[in-house]
């Protein structure tokens, strides 16, 4: 990113590493609350309206923080009215969250009204906040016109009711997630190109590392809580170490060699937008979604240890570390140009665990899953020390 101009409210970089703040990771939160709200959805309605449901909302609420996350990567979080925006961007957030339970019920409009105005408010703060430049005034004058298109469908959707109101958000989630690609074409204001976003790939890289571990943890929670409560019994207790080892897993996969090479990766890339807005933008809802599925797993299997396993707990025992390596296949491809031979491996293997899975109890499907994941570690971190910093596992 480079120094700013015209004396606003821009970063100041003298190619030094932007540090994530403490008002940063107090604006996160926030979001620990939204994952929470999210998990606990989807263990209360584990049918497939509900999945639609929640991954909706999931991908709502993943768009409010990176696009936050992205700001930041421009403003200076240590300024005051950077500060101010963040806490009030906070507030509307908690509403939202609160809202969550409800969302598809009662408070439908409430969630759409907080949501919309975090996205817009935010958009028009920092569209004033670099007014002195003008290249990024105009990106963010157009993101801020296609955010109020799909705003008004989202309190359109508030106003309606039950398949409406989701299909009215579902158009509008399609047209917020199609707009970066579209480089938020605007009629009289062109397009954005990535060439010109000035991207500081270790804050990026960081602050979505972050979001992982409020993933992680809200697994950690779930896996804690649902055990507290239950009679320790060795399938308990079994499956509770399995849930717990799946979940070291998953940090031992994200956060290897490749998390951090991949923000060295993005300074150096000829196009560190694109490819930022690939693997950070897109790419990473989906690990951050596979956890959040395999967390409500690891609460319905220390809940049901044995007996066959139902559809519900297959699937999100293995769709979760699934979405979390098909994620981690994406990102690697968008960063690093390569395809990741262990991820596939272990996509492929809990594939082949679909048909087994009515054969078996959850705890078992558990091990197996867990196994999968542990494998897949053990190769990257392998494949990594074998061939130095080549990143090939």
């Amino acid at each position: 990113m480079s120094k700013t101009r015209g004396g606003g409210l821009l970063r100041i970089r003298e190619g030094g590493h932007a540090r994530v703040t403490y008002v940063e990771l107090f604006f996160d939160l926030v979001f620990v609350f939204a994952i929470t709200q999210l998990s606990h959805g989807l263990i209360g309605h584990p049918s497939l309206m509900g999945l639609l449901e929640t991954g909706l909302l999931l991908m709502a609420v993943w768009w409010a923080w990176i696009y936050t996350a992205w700001v930041t990567n421009w403003l200076d979080p240590e300024r005051p009215p950077v500060q101010i925006m963040l806490f009030l961007v906070m507030a509307a957030g908690m509403v939202m969250t609160m809202s969550i339970p409800t969302a598809f019920e009662g408070r439908g409009l409430l969630f759409a009204l907080a949501y919309v105005g975090i996205q817009v408010g935010r958009s028009l703060f920092t569209a004033w906040s670099v007014r002195h430049d003008r290249g990024l005034r105009l990106n963010f004058l157009r993101i801020t016109a296609w955010l109020s298109v799909s705003g008004v469908l989202w309190i359109s959707g508030g106003l309606l009711h039950d398949e409406a109101r989701l299909a009215c958000w579902a158009a509008a989630i399609a047209i917020e997630y199609a707009s970066p690609a579209a480089g938020f074409w605007t009629p009289g204001l062109g397009r954005s190109k990535t060439a010109d976003w000035t991207v500081e790939g270790a804050h990026l890289a960081e602050r979505c590392a972050l979001f992982t571990i409020i993933a992680l943890g809200e697994s950690i929670l779930v896996m804690g809580a649902t055990a507290a409560g239950l009679e320790w019994t060795p399938v308990v207790a079994a499956s509770f170490a399995s849930s717990f080892v799946a979940s070291i897993a998953m940090w031992w996969i994200y956060f290897s060699f490749t998390a951090e090479a991949a923000s060295q990766a993005i300074s150096h890339s000829d196009d560190p937008g694109r490819v930022a807005r690939i693997a950070y933008t897109y790419s990473h809802l989906l690990p951050v979604a596979g956890i959040i599925v395999a967390a409500v797993g690891d609460e319905w299997v220390i809940h049901h240890p044995v007996g066959h396993a139902d559809p519900k707990i297959s699937a999100a025992l293995i769709g979760g570390p699934l979405l979390f390596l098909l994620g981690g296949v994406l990102f690697k491809r968008a960063v690093f140009r390569i395809w990741s031979p262990s991820r596939g491996a272990g996509m492929a293997a809990l594939l082949l665990l679909i048909p087994v899975s009515p054969l078996v109890s959850p705890l078992v499907l558990s091990l197996l899953t867990t196994g999968v994941l542990v494998l897949v570690g053990g190769w990257e971190s392998l494949a990594i020390r074998r061939r130095g910093h080549q990143l090939r596992g």
